[in-house]
């Protein structure tokens, strides 16, 4: 049996966003996340970029789809895929308003997104971070590298406002 590598080279640091793109990729993926606060699901939003351009974009639809793997960066994941023909995405960045989960984080690690850039750590359910920390595990198959901050606060403003609208103000009190 041939050894053969992936389909296309991982990208270096060079041909990734750098940290003064994050703003605006961010501000991508927060126009995503309104979007789903908008369709009554949590405010998440996810792009995928590649170049320099959005190539993927998803947002929180588990209420809409009635789907509970329907989380932004998957459907991100599978938009970008779609656009560029191929499921090894070792060319681009994934930017996710929070903190991805373990199923998410899972999914770019298998997607072999190099760097994931989130706003803000989900301290409940973070798998990059906060509960564990998928992509600092020696065993993981794909290690990406991920940063965090960008719009942290407008984004926590709007997942806070987002869950007291839905608490009502009587729980928002007590």
């Amino acid at each position: 049996m041939e050894a053969r590598g992936p389909a296309q080279p991982y990208a270096d640091a060079a041909t990734l966003p750098r940290v003064g793109d994050d703003e605006r990729f961010m501000d991508e993926a927060i126009a995503e996340a309104r979007a789903a606060a908008s369709a009554g699901d949590v405010p998440v939003g996810c792009v995928v970029v590649r170049g320099g351009a959005v190539v993927g974009r998803g947002r929180n639809r588990r209420e809409a789809d009635r789907d509970p793997t329907a989380h932004a960066e998957v459907l991100a994941l599978r938009d970008a895929a779609r656009a560029l023909g191929r499921w090894r995405l070792g060319d681009c960045a994934l930017y996710v308003t929070i903190e991805p989960c373990a199923m998410c984080a899972g999914a770019a690690i298998l997607a072999r997104i190099p760097l994931v850039v989130f706003a803000a750590p989900e301290e409940k359910t973070g798998a990059v971070r906060s509960t564990v920390e998928l992509f600092d595990d020696p065993r993981a198959l794909h290690r990406p590298r991920w940063r965090l901050g960008a719009r942290r606060a407008e984004v926590e403003r709007m997942l806070a406002e987002f869950f007291a609208a839905r608490r009502g103000p009587a729980e928002a009190e007590g």
